[in-house]
């Protein structure tokens, strides 16, 4: 039934999700459906989330590079095309009324992100912390997939994913040569370095002891930091 129903989705939207549709291509009763999933709107947010899921796992096995800050920039436009190419699916996990459910696929596609923006960390092109990092990419993702997938494709304007993409680039990454850029104060590189090892860090946990972890991590955080009271 999830699989009918996901492929239903997929094909037509939301409206193609009914009850007949469904019982036909899954080879069920309509009271099945209600048995397990309460109604039609639990089947619906089951089969968005299972289409979010297949898309965290091919975004998770993908093919990297060698540089970090370009395989971010390919993770984000294979995820806006993903929530153009699903725009009911993608509006259903964000929905007020289903968020609460989809938080456990929504969190496994941050995770993915997360692990992304680690890498930039541990390349040194990262300038604030990869938590922050990750949640500004999220919300700008996500902020850009609605307002394309509420606008009709004719009237969308074309550069919109890519010059919000990259603003937040701008916003946390720092260049790759190793030349200091004009006007950046000894705080901010010093910054740039904690987060890197912050990143490192959490790669290798065994290096230090808890208590020794612990007391490095506050003082990489208070570097990491430092340069927004500089």
């Amino acid at each position: 039934m999830v699989r009918a129903a996901t492929e239903l989705l997929a094909r037509g939207g939301r409206n193609a999700v009914t009850t007949r549709a469904v019982s036909a291509a899954a080879g069920v009763q309509p009271p099945t459906i209600y048995r397990h999933f309460g109604d039609m709107h639990g089947l619906l947010d089951v089969a968005a989330r299972e289409t979010l899921a297949v898309h965290v796992r091919e975004q998770a096995t993908r093919a990297l590079t060698n540089d970090p800050v370009e395989d971010l920039r390919r993770g984000w436009d294979l995820h806006i095309a993903f929530g153009l190419a699903h725009p009911d699916a993608f509006a259903l996990l964000y929905s007020a009324s289903s968020v609460d459910a989809s938080t456990s696929v929504i969190h496994e596609g941050v995770a993915v992100l997360q692990g992304f923006v680690a890498r930039m960390a541990e390349a040194g092109r990262l300038r604030v912390d990869v938590a922050h990092a990750t949640d500004l990419i999220h919300a700008a993702g996500t902020g850009v997939t609605l307002t394309l997938a509420a606008t009709p494709p004719e009237e969308r304007d074309p550069r919109l994913s890519e010059t919000m993409r990259e603003a937040i680039l701008t916003a946390i990454t720092v260049p790759a040569s190793a030349e200091v850029p004009n006007g950046e104060t000894d705080a901010e590189r010093i910054a740039v370095h904690a987060v890197a090892l912050r990143a490192l860090l959490a790669e290798t946990p065994s290096v230090l002891s808890p208590a020794e972890r612990q007391l490095l991590s506050d003082w990489l955080d208070r570097l990491a930091t430092a340069r927004n009271h500089a």
